[in-house]
């Protein structure tokens, strides 16, 4: 019998997490209501493929999407003529050295057709302290002293989980998510994770995966160990072109 109501999470963080194969159909994904947002919680979320999202004044939901969209980590696309253009700048990227500034930069980044933020004030706490725990991580695009991109999400072995990037210069969260997508496929991850799609992240080469392709990609990759802790001292602060695809 298929449920019609999402499952309400017990007040015990190391309660099991329901399955992500339960996730209601309307709205797509919609696996579970409730509990916390606490570090055994969240890496309990995402080791079952599901990840918080919901916002301000509302109860915390958890969703596991079918399709989900997913980046191979080769795949992301940047022009030539982009691809050129950034390798002309003076930008230069470092990796878990201003996780909080990323975050709040992402938290305050409007989006079309969104009134206000779902990175909320529990959310940045959250993944805040997942970052001191060496589970959540940032890249950071910089001209000289100021940051203009970046990305962050939470990784588990070699599975990076998206969360959001932003911009403060043309191209910057473009650059972020690319030097990330090369990280991640230097250190022998295949795959990053990027919830729901969009039509940016789809010109930049994402693509949708079924879910039970997802899951089952998901258990193996987090079982194979990766850089762990922060990264900061594995990406060395070097100019943006480095890191960037021929």
């Amino acid at each position: 019998m298929s449920r019609h109501l999402p499952w309400r999470l017990a007040s015990d963080p190391a309660a099991a997490f329901p399955h992500a194969e339960t996730a209601l159909r309307q709205p797509d994904g919609l696996l579970a209501i409730g509990g916390d947002l606490c570090p055994q919680r969240l890496l309990n979320a995402y080791a079952q493929g599901a990840f918080p999202w919901f916002s301000q004044g509302e109860p915390i939901l958890w969703w596991s999407p079918d399709p989900r969209t997913v980046f191979p980590t080769d795949g992301v696309h940047l022009s030539r003529r982009f691809r050129r253009q950034l390798r002309a700048l003076d930008w230069e990227v470092t990796a878990d050295t201003a996780f909080d500034q990323v975050i709040h930069a992402c938290a305050a980044m409007p989006r079309p057709g969104q009134d206000g933020t779902w990175i909320g004030t529990d959310m940045i706490h959250a993944y805040t302290e997942l970052h001191r725990l060496g589970h959540a991580h940032a890249v950071e695009v910089w001209e000289g002293p100021a940051l203009v991109g970046g990305i962050y999400g939470v990784a588990l072995g070699r599975m990076f989980f998206g969360e959001s990037m932003f911009s403060a210069r043309s191209g910057g969260s473009k650059a972020a998510l690319a030097v990330l997508a090369r990280l991640l496929h230097d250190w022998g991850a295949p795959l990053m994770d990027a919830q729901v799609q969009n039509p940016h992240l789809m010109r930049m080469g994402a693509t949708q995966w079924p879910r039970d392709r997802f899951l089952a990609h998901m258990r193996r990759a987090i079982q194979q160990p990766m850089v762990s802790g922060n990264w900061s001292a594995a990406v060395a602060r070097l100019p943006l072109r480095h890191y960037l695809p021929d």
